[in-house]
């Protein structure tokens, strides 16, 4: 008989073979749904410029829309949104989507970019495949979810964007919705936890930049990172960071997850710094930032009096998979 241990890691190994294969799975279901004219829309190449061509502000963009899905068909948009995010990961990304309609009904529909909930685009770049190199994007105002899939292995789940407009909605039926609350609480906790030493360190600024430093730039650099190491914090400050991050992490399914912390551990979790920049208070325009080796996640909560949230999951090397995808084209593969 297996001991405990061994049956974990032979779900863990399980798990993370499914993880392509349901991705596939719902990409070929998505696809088959759709007519000539929708698949137009919706497929794209896998070398495609498309593909890194991300962004969270309302824009023109391409892809199909919900809104120009039949209603049969916007299931199985959702089956292949869910099947690269965890259960918590996908509650926040279909609530940021129904955030469109409060705004709609604040701002009214005289909008270039008029605020819908339906207003979200479905892209599949390559063909979706359970061993081949492919990857999709479910993207619109305040959400871009990004997966590569290299050889028959998730090679990236980034960039990876959350905001919330409102960061909290303040009034109707709907009022105390927070969907990044976690996001913002466990930070400005962690930042009151530092000793007025440590918090020399870490707060870089008493004023908060206007939006996240990375914006949507397709390569993320923010060069040598500053604050806090992680290594010099106490540790239930550590703890408190590392809650922190999983909280950015854990938005991707579990498998994909635990090998994104895997790949941070690899690199040095000591040297992992947190910065902060703006209030301490809450409802006060404020930004931190985690800068490790490899990754950068921010934080930012600085517009309409500072109850607009964009909070960002960045690989510096690995976004759009382009780490794994190197290794792939030296090894001589074409690229399908």
């Amino acid at each position: 008989m297996k001991s405990p241990l061994i049956l974990s890691a032979l779900l863990c190994l399980r798990a993370i073979a499914a993880a392509p294969e349901e991705m596939a799975s719902a990409a070929k279901n998505f696809l088959a749904a759709l007519d000539d004219g929708q698949k137009s829309k919706a497929a794209f190449a896998f070398d495609s410029d498309e593909r890194e061509n991300w962004h969270f502000i309302p824009k023109e963009r391409k892809g199909l829309t919900v809104k120009d899905m039949a209603p049969a068909q916007r299931p199985l948009a959702f089956a292949l949104l869910s099947s690269g995010l965890s259960q918590r990961g996908f509650a926040q990304a279909t609530t940021i989507m129904s955030l469109e309609q409060i705004l709609q009904d604040l701002e009214g529909p005289d909008r270039r970019f008029p605020r819908d909930p339906q207003l979200y685009h479905v892209s599949i770049f390559g063909t979706p495949s359970e061993k081949g190199t492919w990857g999709w994007r479910v993207e619109g105002h305040h959400l871009s979810v990004n997966f590569t899939l290299v050889d028959g292995k998730v090679a990236s789940g980034t960039p990876n964007f959350m905001g919330t407009n409102p960061g909290e909605v303040r009034k109707g039926p709907r009022a105390g919705v927070r969907v990044l609350g976690a996001e913002e609480e466990l930070g400005r906790d962690l930042v009151r936890s530092l000793t007025d030493d440590q918090r020399k360190t870490a707060v870089l600024d008493t004023k908060a930049p206007d939006d996240i430093l990375t914006l949507a730039v397709r390569k993320a650099d923010l060069g040598k990172p500053a604050g806090l190491r992680l290594g010099d914090m106490t540790s239930d400050q550590r703890t408190t960071a590392m809650k922190l991050i999983r909280a950015y992490i854990d938005r991707a399914r579990w498998d994909v997850a635990t090998a994104d912390m895997a790949k941070l551990e690899k690199a040095g979790m000591d040297d992992i710094r947190f910065a902060w920049m703006g209030s301490f208070e809450r409802g006060q325009r404020h930004y931190y930032r985690v800068h490790g080796p490899t990754f950068v996640l921010e934080y930012d909560n600085t517009q309409n009096d500072a109850n607009h949230v964009h909070a960002v999951w960045r690989d510096f090397a690995g976004d759009f998979g382009r780490d794994l995808l190197a290794e792939h084209l030296k090894a001589g593969h074409d690229g399908k």
